[in-house]
């Protein structure tokens, strides 16, 4: 990759008691770009983003916007404008959308006047169908609509840098081409991506740069679209039938 390092994540290793989950895992995220992570089952792609975001102890070194951020606390991260969007969007269902909106603005709030408002005006304009369902509460939306709602939430506080684990998971086709279409217009308005995704083929569609993950450790890395070619790849993770016939399909989450 090329440009300026947003995120430089170096030997990160992450362990559940005596169970290493991650090894010594080293990535990157330029400004302005899309990074895609993909890989099997218990490959430890989520729980990479939780050891990035704060949410896991891990041994390694993380580095956002040229810093070391393991001193910050999870509320400081995002502050700084490094923002998960987790599998489980983890919305307030008994409140409204707009009250979860405003909930994502709880960095902002000692902004200047007005700042919050026009925030939820853009999250609005981005996503209209939160506007028509303002008053609704969230735990009556559709899945669609709650990764939308997950999403808007996550621009109140102006990311820099977001991190989205599994935005596809349990969503129609029709509505995963939404949210990944979304997911290039945040790009294209500024926003780095760093996308942890069980749809590999649309995941490699839309980045510039992929990491396969396999039972903690980095198998491969490169170019999405030189990824997307490469014949081990599209067996495992594409369902591209190989030269015997036979068909691997594509893995699912985490």
């Amino acid at each position: 990759m090329s440009g300026a390092a947003l995120l430089e994540v170096t030997d990160l290793s992450v362990a559940y008691g005596s169970v290493g989950a991650v090894h010594r895992l080293s990535l990157r995220v330029d400004e302005g770009s899309i990074v895609t992570v993909i890989g099997p089952n218990g490959a430890g792609k989520t729980t990479s983003l939780n050891a990035i975001m704060g949410l896991h102890p891990a041994r390694g070194e993380v580095r956002y916007l040229g810093e070391p951020v393991d001193r910050l606390s999870v509320e400081q991260r995002v502050a700084r404008g490094l923002v998960l969007v987790p599998e489980r969007r983890e919305l307030f269902a008994g409140m409204s959308v707009a009250d979860n909106l405003a909930l994502g603005a709880f960095t902002r709030r000692r902004g200047r006047a007005g700042e919050v408002q026009s925030m939820l005006d853009d999250v609005y304009r981005r996503f209209p169908r939160l506007a028509e369902r303002r008053a609704q509460l969230a735990g009556t939306l559709s899945g669609g609509e709650r990764q939308m709602l997950a999403l808007g939430r996550a621009l109140m506080s102006r990311p820099k840098l977001l991190m989205l684990d599994e935005p596809s998971l349990g969503l129609a086709p029709l509505i995963v081409k939404e949210i990944f279409s979304i997911v290039v217009e945040l790009r294209a308005a500024g926003v780095s991506i760093l996308l942890v995704e069980q749809n590999a083929r649309a995941a490699l569609r839309i980045s510039d740069y992929a990491y396969v993950l396999e039972t903690g450790e980095l198998a491969m890395q490169g170019d999405s679209a030189t990824l997307a070619e490469d014949a081990r790849v599209a067996a495992t993770y594409l369902g591209i039938r190989d030269a015997a016939g036979g068909t691997d399909h594509a893995s699912g989450s985490r």
